[in-house]
């Protein structure tokens, strides 16, 4: 069975950096990991794609500039890197199994969310 955990949230300051990291276990194929936020109040706000290899990534343009995704598949890991953080970057933040290896599948399994607070 596949699980996903999120771990890294917390409170920063406005252009603040905080690196999320999302372990991923019990996987057998290759796959797509995401990162989607949800606000206070929001709905959910897909973020960021990585493929299994790391070697091809997509970000919202809210992200572009200042997210970078990243993994590491001797640790199953995938990480967010934000820098310059704002404070509407306030959100629980979500890492997501893709079904398969292509951007364009459907998110699988949900993490249990990360809380970033961004705030003076």
């Amino acid at each position: 069975q596949v699980h996903v955990v999120e771990s890294g949230g917390g409170l920063v300051q406005p252009g603040g950096s905080l690196r999320l990291s999302c372990a991923a276990s019990g996987f057998t194929s290759p796959f797509v990991m995401s990162w989607v936020r949800q606000a206070p109040g929001q709905g959910l706000e897909w973020g960021s794609d990585i493929v299994f290899s790391g070697r091809q990534t997509l970000y919202d343009d809210s992200g572009q500039g200042r997210f970078t995704i990243s993994r590491d598949h001797a640790k199953n890991t995938v990480y967010l890197q934000m820098n310059s953080l704002k404070p509407e970057d306030t959100a629980v933040y979500y890492c997501v199994k893709k079904v398969d290896n292509y951007f364009s599948g459907y998110f699988e399994i949900w993490g249990q969310g990360t809380l970033v607070t961004v705030s003076s």
